[in-house]
Formats: C-alpha cells, structure tokens, sequence
C-alpha cells in the first residue's frame, strides 16, 4: 500500500464576503449591510467603518457575488474571497 494524497472536489466552496472600504456614501453603505447581515443599526456602522470586515462568512458563491454587487451599488469597495477548508494544506 503506498501513501498518497487524496484530492477531494467539492462544488461548493464556501465564500466570505470582505468590505475593503465604505467610500463616500457611509450611511448607504451601512444600511446595505444591515440588509445583508440583519445586524441592527448600530452593529451595522460599526461593522461598516471597520475596514476590511467579513461582512458574510462560508456563503455560496452566488450569494457572495449578490452581496458584492450590492455593497458596490452602495458605493463600497467589496470583494468576495474563497475560503479555505480547514486543515487544507
């Protein structure tokens, strides 16, 4: 028997969502990621002008995408990362 590596593909790698920056329209930006996130007011600016934050953590790849086109929309810089599995080497 030999020692191999097993390479396992999965269709659905989990995504997080990262705001970069607010940009100039905070306040949109804000209510966009309480619509998002379902946070209330308050956590919502305080995630916000926190930059970089995860806004979304382990989505699908479409929600992500959804989530960044709407940060961007509100004026955000926004991108969407894949992330790793745990202990993936």
């Amino acid at each position: 028997m030999t020692d191999g590596y097993v390479w396992l593909v999965c269709d659905e790698v989990p995504h997080d969502v990262v705001l970069l920056a607010p940009g100039p329209r905070t306040l949109d930006v804000v209510r966009t990621v309480r619509r998002l996130t379902g946070l209330s007011l308050w956590h919502s600016k305080a995630l916000a002008v926190r930059s970089p934050a995860v806004i979304l953590d382990g989505v699908p790849q479409e929600d992500a995408e959804a989530a960044v086109v709407a940060l961007r929309e509100a004026g955000a810089r926004a991108e969407a990362r894949e992330r790793p599995e745990r202990g993936f080497r």
